[in-house]
């Protein structure tokens, strides 16, 4: 690897850091931990893509255990964010819907996201180009 891939490797991160951060502090400040709005936004993701929200699905697509999901979701639960049900076709899995007040919440928190990402998307793109253009040229 050359300098300049480890300069944007760096970049990238410190970009990708940024928003992330960003994320934080919105979820923070409307009481939520970030992977309890991840949860919930992955629900909601879920069901958009005509998926049955159940905790394996949302373990898989945030790559955490399942257990570590069940966690989440009952705090989101006992904050009355989510509620879960048995599936009729298999009573085995447990699926996730949002609450009206979950609802709300996730639109009020995507919106700030697409807000964030307009705004710092640009140099978010720049940098993972060069870190692509980079990569490349070790293809070669």
């Amino acid at each position: 690897m050359r300098n300049a891939d480890y300069k944007a490797l760096a970049d990238f991160r410190s970009q990708l850091r940024r928003f992330l951060r960003q994320s934080e502090d919105a979820a923070a400040a409307v009481g939520l931990k970030p992977q309890q709005y991840q949860v919930m936004l992955m629900v909601k993701g879920l069901v958009a893509d005509g998926i049955e929200p159940s905790i394996s699905a949302i373990a898989e697509r945030l790559h955490l255990r399942h257990h570590s999901v069940v966690g989440l979701i009952d705090r989101l639960e006992k904050n009355h964010l989510v509620t879960r049900q048995r599936a009729d076709a298999d009573q085995r899995n447990v699926l996730v819907s949002l609450t009206h007040e979950g609802n709300i919440l996730i639109q009020k928190l995507s919106r700030f996201h697409q807000e964030t990402l307009r705004s710092l998307g640009p140099d978010l793109v720049t940098s993972l180009q060069a870190v692509v253009d980079g990569a490349a040229r070790e293809d070669k």
